[in-house]
């Protein structure tokens, strides 16, 4: 079993599409074993995405990112990653398969829903960064 992280960004929450993508992913049996909402800090969202600081659209991402609340969830399942991955569709809703979270939903490739781990490694590191291992 994999574990993984997804957050549902704040256009997701601010749209009410929460349930939506959370049923999604509970219908393709996938498990959330975790799940909590709260507001980032600039700080955290910096943070948070520091692998993307050197790129264009950095700042704009640190600003939607704090502009309200998410939800950090982690997801466990066979093949957990690969699998939310592809539920998700690509960054940009237009090129996204049909039938996928961003092509069903997402408005454009900046307010896009949902992030997730891309990799075993980034995954074990996003889900220390919201669920602490001594319980925070």
């Amino acid at each position: 079993m994999d574990q993984t992280l997804v957050i549902l960004k704040p256009d997701c929450v601010k749209r009410g599409l929460m349930g939506e993508v959370i049923k999604r992913f509970e219908e393709a049996g996938l498990l959330i074993v975790a799940m909590k909402m709260l507001s980032l800090s600039r700080e955290e969202a910096s943070e948070f995405y520091r692998v993307h600081q050197e790129s264009d659209f950095y700042e704009g991402l640190i600003e939607f990112m704090i502009s309200g609340r998410i939800v950090a969830m982690i997801i466990e399942g066979e093949q957990a990653i690969k699998r939310t991955r592809e539920m998700m569709g690509a960054t940009d809703p237009a090129q996204a398969v049909k039938g996928t979270i961003r092509a069903d939903l997402a408005e454009n490739n900046r307010r896009n829903l949902v992030h997730g781990s891309d990799s075993p490694a980034a995954a074990r590191e996003e889900i220390d960064f919201f669920f602490k291992p001594d319980g925070g």
